[in-house]
């Protein structure tokens, strides 16, 4: 199946989103045929806050590193690291992955849903096969968090080329069903707590990301563990050493065969 084609199954496509080769390869070995990037996993293991461009160098070399494992790969470009459409393409273009994501916000603020069609429609023509994932920041950022502001801005992307719509922060079943509704590409979610993956592909939602949950997860994780340690408490299930250490060799094996 394309990439493409992972939208249209039964159930939703659950995107899980890494922050560097041992999530993914973690990913991966459960059997997820698609695998995301979270941007805030990338700029905090980097010690940066997200949002910020400063992520741009960084996903560079972590999508020539995830692009040789067998499985799609898209990346969170943040909002492409520039204002002018045709940087924003050039940048895009020395990506080998399957898609990207791309938000119409630059630092907390919504830009011009003018402004960012022109980007979507630029990255399209350079990379036509590139399944570009239109972030539309309205729930997220709580402004002009209407259905209505959502729609026009998610129309604008779709006209412009984008071959699918993110919405994050948007989670009221209400307001995930009209937007399904009247979006003419598949609807992204982040995974909202209380819905099933189920319920949500009958609100018409065609993919779930976990965003930087898991990555948010491993850091929590972390922390009981050494802290269970400390304090005397029974300290949590982890992935023995060499299940992870086969992974990296078996990773590090298949650069040698390129």
């Amino acid at each position: 199946m394309t990439f493409r084609e992972l939208h249209d199954g039964e159930q939703p496509l659950v995107l899980p989103n890494a922050w560097d080769v041992p999530s993914a390869l973690a990913f991966l070995d459960v059997g997820f045929a698609a695998i995301g990037t979270t941007s805030f996993g990338v700029a905090s293991s980097l010690g940066r806050p997200d949002g910020a461009r400063s992520t741009r160098d960084a996903n560079v070399a972590l999508a020539h590193d995830l692009s040789r494992l067998p499985c799609y790969i898209t990346m969170d470009i943040e909002d492409g690291y520039a204002d002018e459409p045709e940087l924003v393409a050039e940048y895009v273009a020395g990506l080998d992955v399957a898609g990207i994501n791309i938000e119409d916000s630059t630092a907390e603020r919504l830009i011009s849903p003018v402004a960012f069609a022109a980007k979507v429609a630029a990255i399209k023509r350079r990379c036509p096969d590139l399944f570009v994932n239109a972030r539309v920041d309205t729930y997220w950022l709580g402004e002009d968090a209407t259905v209505t502001s959502s729609l026009e801005r998610a129309t604008a992307y779709v006209d412009a080329g984008a071959d699918g719509v993110f919405v994050p922060g948007a989670v009221e079943p209400a307001v995930l069903r009209e937007l399904a509704r009247n979006i003419a590409v598949p609807l992204n979610v982040l995974v909202v707590p209380g819905l099933s993956l189920n319920e949500l592909g009958e609100l018409g939602v065609r993919r779930v990301s976990t965003g930087s949950l898991p990555y948010r997860a491993a850091i929590h994780s972390a922390v009981g563990v050494a802290s269970g340690v400390r304090d005397g408490r029974a300290i949590p299930a982890s992935t023995p050493y060499p299940e992870l250490q086969a992974r990296l060799v078996r990773y590090e094996q298949s650069a040698g065969e390129e």
